[in-house]
């Protein structure tokens, strides 16, 4: 049974450049081999993450990121059993914040800063469709 799952978080520690690479080298790394597909977008110090993938792959991989020293404020945003995945080409894709339009957020919030904790589930997720539609994720496909 396929799921989707998005969840918001904090880091307990700035992340440069450097470390996002790595961060998404393992996640292209990993994520095949268990069947898991998704979109990650940091701004700032908020993550906010798509996972598609068999259920208990999506869980297990929560549960771990919510573990995460690295991580506070894990909040699921939204869980939902699905008929097909909607970031299936993405091991782990990246939304590129220079290439975002603020006006794209402010679409979906009360201002143009990301703040997944300021709004719906529902509305995270309208705002990834959207992101996927203008071609703000980047990154190698699967």
């Amino acid at each position: 049974m396929l799921v989707r799952l998005m969840y918001a978080s904090r880091a307990t520690a700035p992340l440069d450049q450097e470390g996002m690479h790595a961060l998404l080298r393992h996640c292209k790394a990993e994520n095949p081999r268990h069947g898991i597909t998704g979109v990650l977008c940091l701004s700032s110090d908020i993550f906010m993450q798509v996972l598609e993938g068999g259920r208990d792959a999506v869980n297990r991989l929560y549960n771990r990121i919510a573990a995460d020293p690295r991580h506070t404020d894990v909040v699921l945003l939204d869980y939902r059993e699905i008929c097909e995945r909607r970031f299936a080409g993405w091991a782990m894709g990246q939304v590129s914040m220079s290439r975002l339009n603020p006006a794209t957020i402010l679409k979906y919030s009360e201002t143009p800063m990301l703040d997944p904790y300021k709004v719906s589930g529902e509305a995270s997720m309208a705002l990834f469709e959207e992101l996927l539609a203008t071609a703000s994720i980047m990154g190698e496909r699967g």
